[in-house]
């Protein structure tokens, strides 16, 4: 009798042990995930926007849940059947161990909370410039009813790579800024003109002075940071006939070898992407040398981006689709870190 008690006695002690530390699992244990399947053309950012997701809070826990299924560099497989993260977790804002949050207004009310979770870049710092913008709204293409402006285009890709270069310890100057726009995902971009010049200058209808401004404003930054590893970075959308599609391109100063490096490894950078993303399409974009009056004139080494022909059909979805402006950006931040690296 005293046995048969004392069993029952750990067995009931067992019980309650498994009771225990079943309730004390988290929440997301007992979750149930709707599962989705990825189509041709999916990125992360897609996907998560068409089931309602907000891409910049739930990315990280989509890899999280999605790691095996995933590409190189995290790539959607067509077909491939996805776990979705629970809408309202919110887990995944939650920034990395020891990462630090700070808040950008100049990237509007959803991105202007920016995680700064690695050093990449660190010591490194970029000066942005998107082109056009104030009273000159540079190329202008039509799509069906809409009208595509490059400085529009230009400053979203323009705060897309601010972002990124930021979250990798990244010092960043938009030295042309909109007060209100921050970064928009929708494909039609309003065109306004109340773009300023860094750090708070009216925009001169005049070319010669505008680029004048530019130039000095950069240049006056420069000699804050001689110490540091400066680029200059000048985003642009070209206007050709519209039968002309092209690829992303690249110009530098001839007397500047650092700059041609520069522009070099983000040519490759798109190569190798297109590569990974579109095998067999192919890439034709160029490095070569022009007189920029903003690229021969600035102090630090500079690259100068044609994003593509606002004309031409297929260009024109490299810009007004969403995800295509994000991958830009990414692309370009990937061959930044690398120009970086390889320099310092």
């Amino acid at each position: 009798m005293f046995c048969s008690n004392l069993h029952i006695k750990w067995l009931k002690d067992v019980i309650l042990t498994l009771f225990l530390i079943l309730s004390s699992l988290p929440a997301f244990a007992q979750e149930s995930y709707k599962t989705v399947e990825a189509q041709k053309g999916d990125g992360i950012y897609l996907l998560l926007r068409r089931h309602g997701l907000n891409p910049p809070d739930y990315l990280n826990d989509f890899i999280a849940l999605n790691k095996p299924l995933l590409g190189k560099d995290n790539m959607l497989i067509s077909g491939c059947t996805y776990r979705l993260p629970v809408a309202g977790s919110a887990r995944s804002s939650k920034a990395p161990a020891g990462a630090v949050t700070r808040s950008y207004s100049i990237f509007g009310e959803k991105y202007k909370n920016v995680t700064i979770s690695s050093s990449e870049l660190s010591g490194a710092v970029y000066y942005l410039v998107a082109g056009h913008g104030g009273p000159d709204p540079g190329a202008m293409g039509k799509y069906g009813s809409h009208t595509l402006c490059e400085d529009e285009y230009a400053y979203d890709v323009t705060l897309r790579l601010a972002r990124k270069l930021i979250e990798k310890g990244a010092s960043v100057y938009l030295i042309t800024r909109d007060p209100n726009d921050g970064i928009r995902d929708g494909q039609f971009l309003k065109p306004d003109k109340d773009e300023y010049c860094y750090p708070n200058l009216k925009i001169p209808l005049n070319q010669n002075q505008r680029l004048r401004q530019r130039k000095d404003a950069v240049n006056k930054l420069y000699l804050k940071h001689k110490k540091d590893f400066q680029r200059m970075i000048a985003i642009h959308v070209d206007s050709r006939s519209r039968g002309e599609d092209i690829d992303v391109f690249f110009y530098h100063d001839r007397r500047s070898k650092t700059g041609r490096k520069a522009a070099t490894i983000l040519r490759n950078t798109f190569d190798r992407k297109y590569n990974e993303k579109q095998p067999g399409r192919g890439y034709h974009g160029t490095v070569s040398s022009r007189n920029l009056y903003v690229v021969k004139n600035t102090y630090p080494p500079a690259v100068y981006i044609e994003l593509g022909n606002i004309n031409h059909s297929r260009d024109q979805k490299r810009f007004i689709v969403t995800d295509n402006r994000q991958a830009l950006a990414n692309w370009l931040t990937l061959g930044l870190v690398k120009d970086f690296q390889t320099n310092k």
